[in-house]
Formats: structure tokens, C-alpha cells, sequence
């Protein structure tokens, strides 16, 4: 099955196998003329990248390159972007690529106009009524994961490498002009990285459902979305040339990152601080941390939960959902803890001072103290 669309919701998007053929032509209609190339260094040695610069360059496009971008985007590397960004005269960004690149092309696009530095943008506050408006830049975003949903989001996680810190940053104007969804380059992706950021679009939308707060399209998304994940992703999984599986998928991480729109928590909270110390996979440390959440939060969720296990074709009950939680992360070889990747016990203290600072744990169904925080991040690292 064949699935082409074209979407303005909640920006303009382009679904479609070779959409990335599109690029020319959209860059024309954002006045585009010398867009920069922003991506990852594995990304950027691969053939269809040669070709998009290749295609921009025939349409008589300014095109650059910039693939200095890490696994945890780092303001250094807003920096060295932005030095290409200007250097090279250019007016607009394709970010292309995982989570990382497309944030990392977005703070490059809101730096380009600014005085001020990255940080003066975190999500604290009112901080992002400091940026100039006019001087962002027009973003074309072009996931190449099922995961994170970035290519619809208004923020970029940046960490800030001297505290050791993830910090977002948030400005309305960060959302792209364009998205660009082509399963076929999501093709390569290697089983395990297909699961973890799989796992991490369905960890936005859990989190997404289970925020306190009325929000019901957002809340109406998610269980949509979390459904598409029970269905496509072992099967993305079990055959990554399933083009049908992956569009979905495509599908159903930009719905968890439109739903988030509503809250994350707990889960969220804990990844981004376990990712500042340890520089783990974001996905993956969502995708241990699931059932631990879960189980901590049940006090308060436990009945929205059995509702949705019914919706999905559960079991209407808490244990049903989370059994398919262990189930569907042991289908996938997920770890069942945190000791499986390199985290030991001695962080717990420091994580839980981090997680509760996260702006993530406010929207938790309940709102935990750093000792709490501490207690779920040793439960994930011992499997108990």
C-alpha cells in the first residue's frame, strides 16, 4: 500500500515515498534561495544527502552543508552552525535527520537573527518574548526517524555542556514553515535505533494522555497515535524495507509530538537528565524508564489507563496495558533497566535533583519530589 498526502496540520506537511524530491519546490515557495544543510556526520557521508545538494545546486540554490551535529545537540553546536549559517550567506535551513538534527536546525534558524545568546531562549519564563522575531529563519524539516517528532515541535532540546544540563528552547516561530515525511529514508535505520525511537514517539504520546489538564484533540491524538504504534511497530521492526510500517510510523511520531502539546512528565524528566550525564539514547532510556513511570504514577492514572487499553484493544484494566508495555519492549529487545546500558546506582541522588528542575515534571500527573525521582530512576537502574 501506497500512502501519499499532503496536511496543514499543525504545519504544512508532504507525506509520501521520494517526497524529499519536493525540496526544490519548496524552498521556492518559502523564498528560500541559499539554504544550509544541517545534519549528523553519519548522515551526511550517505548518498541521498549528495543528491540533495547535488538538486539544489542544478536549481541554481546556494546550497551548504553543516553535519557537525552530536547525538545530544550542544550549544557549541548552535555555534559552529551558526558560523556556516552566516558565513555562508545563507537564508533558510533543511534540517534533515534524527531528533538531534532537526533541534540542532531549528536553534540554528532561531539564532540567525539574534543578538543575544541561545541560552537567553530557554523555556523559563516569558524568555522567548527576548527573541527578534524577525530574524528567524524558515525551516524545512525532514525527519529521517520515527521518534521524536521535532518536524512539528517549537522547541529544541540543547545541552548546555558546562552544567551538564538539557535545556529547552522555545519559541513559537520554531515550528518549520515545511515538513517533508519520505519513509524511504528511514529504510536504513537499523532494528534496534528503529525500536528505540519508536518507543520514544510512544512514550510522547503515553506521557501526552496521561497530563493533567483538558486538552481533548491533543488528548484524542495521542490515543490515535499509540494505537499506530501497537499495530506498525513490531512490524517496522521485523522488516525496516516495510515502507507501509515505516510511513505509519513517520505518521504516528509527528501525531506524539503534536499531542505533547499537552504535557510530558515523569518519563521525560528523568530522560533528559539520564541523557545530560550519561549521553544515553534518548529513546532507548524513554523506553526503560516506561513501565517504571507507569507504575509510579498508577495511583492517579490507573483509570484513564484502563480506558485506553480498551481503546486500543486491551484488556480494560492498568494490568493489561502494562503487560503489553513489558511485552512490546521484550518483542523489541528492549533492556529491562538502566544497569543494561552503563548507569549505575550513585547517580540516583543527583538524577532525582535534576529530574525535578526538568520543565517535563510539571505536567506529571503527580508532582514529585527529587527524593521520588531519585527512587523511580534506582528502580529502573536495579529492574526492580
Amino acid at each position: 500500500m501506497t500512502l501519499t498526502a499532503n496536511w496543514n496540520y499543525p504545519t504544512s506537511v508532504s507525506l509520501g515515498a521520494g517526497r524529499i524530491g519536493d525540496v526544490v519546490d519548496e524552498c521556492r515557495t518559502l523564498g528560500i534561495e541559499r539554504p544550509l544543510i544541517v545534519t549528523d556526520p553519519g548522515l551526511s557521508a550517505l548518498p541521498f544527502v549528495g543528491k540533495l545538494q547535488d538538486d539544489c545546486a542544478a536549481a541554481g540554490l546556494g546550497v551548504g552543508l553543516f553535519s557537525g551535529v552530536h547525538p545530544n545537540p550542544t550549544g557549541e553546536d548552535i555555534e559552529a552552525g551558526l558560523t556556516i549559517y552566516r558565513g555562508g550567506d545563507h537564508d533558510g535551513v533543511i534540517a534533515l535527520g534524527g531528533g538531534s538534527s532537526l533541534d540542532a536546525g531549528k536553534a540554528i534558524a532561531l539564532m540567525a537573527g539574534q543578538t543575544r545568546p541561545l541560552w537567553d531562549f530557554e523555556d523559563v519564563g516569558d524568555n522567548w518574548t527576548r527573541v527578534n522575531t524577525s530574524g528567524v529563519a524558515s525551516v524545512i524539516a525532514i525527519p529521517t526517524t520515527a521518534g521524536t517528532g521535532s518536524e512539528v515541535g517549537r522547541a529544541s532540546v540543547i545541552l548546555d555542556a558546562a552544567s551538564h544540563e538539557k535545556k529547552i528552547i522555545f519559541h513559537p516561530l520554531m515550528m518549520p514553515k515545511k515538513v517533508i515525511l519520505d519513509p524511504e529514508l528511514t529504510i536504513g535505520l537499523p532494528a534496534g535505533l528503529t525500536a528505540a525511537t519508536g518507543m520514544d514517539a510512544l512514550s510522547h504520546s503515553l506521557e501526552a494522555f496521561c497530563a493533567p489538564g483538558y486538552h481533548p484533540m491533543a488528548r484524542g491524538i495521542a490515543i490515535e497515535a499509540i494505537g499506530m504504534v501497537k499495530e506498525w511497530l513490531p512490524l517496522a521492526v521485523q522488516d525496516g524495507q516495510n515502507i507501509e510500517a515505516r510511513t505509519h510510523m513517520l505518521v504516528a511520531s509527528m501525531m506524539g509530538a503534536t499531542a505533547f502539546q499537552r504535557g510530558l512528565g515523569a518519563m521525560h524528566a528523568l530522560a533528559h537528565s539520564l541523557g545530560a550525564v550519561f549521553g544515553a539514547h534518548h529513546g532507548m532510556l524513554n523506553a526503560i524508564l516506561m513501565p517504571y513511570v507507569l507504575k509510579a504514577n498508577r495511583p492517579v492514572i490507573e483509570d484513564d489507563i484502563a480506558g485506553l487499553a480498551q481503546m486500543i484493544g486491551l484488556e480494560g484494566n492498568f494490568e493489561a496495558f502494562l503487560d503489553w508495555i513489558l511485552s512490546l519492549r521484550k518483542e523489541l529487545e528492549i533492556p529491562h533497566d538502566l544497569a543494561a546500558i552503563g548507569i549505575t546506582p550513585d547517580c540516583a541522588g543527583h538524577i532525582g535533583e535534576m529530574s525535578v528542575a526538568d520543565p517535563s515534571a510539571g505536567s506529571n500527573p503527580i508532582l514529585f519530589d527529587k527524593e521520588a525521582y531519585s527512587a523511580i530512576c534506582l528502580a529502573a537502574i536495579e529492574g526492580a
